[in-house]
């Protein structure tokens, strides 16, 4: 992940650099332009951080699942049984 935001914010940078070479006589266009370029480079990260926390959260869960199948089919094993043995115990009407 780091390098993805360094990559980022060297694109930013350079943008910047770009857009100072489009304007240079008119300083508020260009830090327009450079606010314009961070709130996109922004957003970018923000998207990415939520990627990655999206796909941390997924494979968590695919671990606590693979790691837990065999306690939930023996507890499903033990239900049935105890579901049994109490149709068992109830009287017929």
């Amino acid at each position: 992940m780091k390098p993805s935001l360094l990559l980022l914010l060297a694109c930013t940078a350079v943008l910047a650099l770009g857009a100072r070479a489009d304007s240079p006589e008119e300083p508020k266009a260009l830090v327009q332009k450079v606010q314009e370029l961070a709130q996109k480079a922004t957003a970018m990260a923000k998207d990415a951080f939520s990627r990655v926390r999206e796909s941390e959260a997924a494979q968590q869960a695919r671990q606590w699942l693979s790691e837990n199948a065999e306690l939930a089919k023996q507890r499903l094993v033990w239900l049935k049984e105890q579901l049994a043995e109490l149709w068992k115990k109830t009287p017929a009407p």
